[in-house]
């Protein structure tokens, strides 16, 4: 039993670290890096403090619960449990779309065919991950390896390319320039939309909740972040150092492009090969997932859920094949669903004060506290993307 229970509390961290790490998170992180320089180690800085915030306060009110975020969100108010979900399907079609994107970029780099073309075939490996299901064990037994090796390449990049260290903790703690866009762009691609609840919603399933639960949610939630983060640091560092030596970023695949000049052309096919792998397994767990909030919406859907899936998958690649530009989509998706945090994060925080909910459990008031901080703060650069800056990403 405890040996079960370890498995789910690693199993949801991974999730959470996994669902966040995936081409949008390479792809924005090699893209502001290029634009800020060392100044984006504080947007990095600032994302983490945002995200652990947000995930602390959403999973110790659904692990004190031992209910998912919708029902949460209905309880709280009858209709916002549908709201919700509404909204983290959306986001999660946006997220997918970034996806199929990230999966022709990916097949691009290793094979040399279009981008709409890998997408596209990408796409149909999925539908087939995700119907035979024994297929879809192995990709993830293939990712979890393709992740280690992503790290350690990203790793063994971040050292070839000599950064200048000192700068960016200098930068990290005074930047030379300030982007909200960058801020509200990442912390939507580690905690925005789905992703927040994913960990969370892993536990519940099996059985780890109440409130004496929520030392292991806590360390859980961390440690999901602390992967996230360190990667996200590790690739800015890598791309720092291929900035400062004077290198311009392929702007048709800068992540890629990072890999390239500091290790060449094998690095170059390995960082195609593990952008397609974090995608093609991200089309199917963001699509599952999305879906899985709208089950209770309607009987047809929870029917007909798996058909639901593949639908998904389809929108989302019909979706990029009108839209294009795949670069843009992978920084746009973690911008939109950044503006999904606020929403999600004051319902917890308001479920989180509600006896009838959370029972006799006390939320602690810093987390309270800071929680608020962050949905006013989330809300107030979200809407300020919106009005200055949405409308520069498709000119």
């Amino acid at each position: 039993m405890r040996d079960r229970h370890a498995g789910a509390l690693i199993g949801a961290a991974f999730l959470m670290a996994t669902s966040a790490i995936g081409p949008g998170f390479l792809t924005q992180t090699a893209t502001f890096t290029a634009r800020l320089g060392a100044s984006f180690g504080f947007a990095i800085l600032v994302s983490v403090v945002i995200d652990l915030v947000a995930q602390l306060n959403i999973w110790r009110v659904l692990i004190v619960t031992g209910r998912r975020a919708t029902d949460v969100a209905d309880a709280v108010r009858p209709g916002l449990g549908p709201l919700l979900a509404t909204l983290v399907a959306l986001g999660g079609l946006a997220f997918n779309v970034g996806n199929v994107a990230g999966a022709g970029l990916g097949l691009n780099v290793v094979t040399g065919m279009p981008v709409a073309g890998g997408a596209v075939l990408s796409a149909g490996i999925a539908v087939v991950l995700f119907v035979v299901k024994e297929a879809g064990r192995a990709m993830d037994r293939f990712s979890v390896a393709l992740g280690f090796l992503m790290v350690a390449l990203t790793a063994y990049v971040a050292v070839a390319s000599h950064p200048p260290l000192a700068e960016a903790a200098a930068r990290t703690a005074w930047p030379a320039t300030l982007d909200v866009v960058a801020i509200v762009t990442i912390v939507g691609g580690t905690v925005g939309g789905y992703i927040t609840f994913a960990g969370a919603h892993r536990l519940v399933d099996a059985g780890l909740h109440g409130e004496a639960r929520l030392g292991e949610a806590t360390r859980s939630a961390i440690t999901g972040i602390g992967i996230a983060s360190v990667m996200r640091t590790v690739l800015f560092l890598a791309a720092l150092g291929v900035v400062r030596q004077g290198r311009v970023l392929d702007a048709a695949n800068p992540a890629a492009s990072v890999f390239r000049h500091a290790t060449g052309e094998l690095g170059y096919r390995a960082a195609g090969v593990v952008l397609w792998s974090a995608a093609i397994t991200s089309v199917v767990g963001a699509a599952y997932t999305s879906v899985s909030f709208l089950r209770r919406l309607h009987p047809a859907i929870e029917a007909r859920w798996s058909r639901v899936v593949i639908a998904f998958i389809a929108l989302s690649t019909v979706v990029f094949l009108l839209v294009g530009q795949p670069v843009r989509v992978l920084v746009l998706v973690g911008a939109l669903n950044g503006l999904i945090l606020p929403v999600g994060l004051a319902t917890m925080l308001a479920a989180a004060h509600r006896p009838a909910i959370v029972g006799a459990y006390r939320h602690p008031r810093v987390l309270t506290a800071l929680g608020v901080v962050v949905t006013l703060a989330m809300s107030g650069a979200g809407a300020f993307w919106l009005w200055r800056d949405l409308p520069k990403l498709w000119r």
